[in-house]
């Protein structure tokens, strides 16, 4: 008896586990297609945030570096505009000291 009972609830269980399986297969299948053809879906654009996120991360980081770079190259222009004056005024000087050096030989 016991065993007709376990085989008589079997079978009732049976179509119950298998419907709900089922149902959770046509949901899994609905929710792809709804998601493959509304790519404004709460999950998708999650990911597209994501993604974008990282963008504009990646995007301010290399935006950063430029800035940083260019900020090097600009003082060192200025460095060797500096050296580059303090030669010229070196250069007069010589340029004047021997323009008296030939003054003072002719006299």
């Amino acid at each position: 008896m016991k065993r007709y009972l376990t085989v008589l609830l079997f079978m009732l269980m049976s179509p119950l586990a298998h419907a709900d399986v089922i149902d959770d297969a046509i949901g899994n299948i609905q929710q792809a297609i709804n998601d493959a053809y509304n790519p404004s879906s709460e999950r998708v654009s999650d990911d597209d945030d994501r993604d974008y996120d990282d963008g504009r991360y990646r995007d301010d980081n290399s935006r950063r570096q430029y800035d940083d770079r260019r900020r090097q190259l600009e003082d060192r222009r200025r460095q060797l505009d500096d050296r580059q004056r303090q030669l010229d005024q070196e250069r007069r000087q010589l340029e004047d000291e021997q323009q008296r050096l030939e003054d003072e030989y002719e006299r």
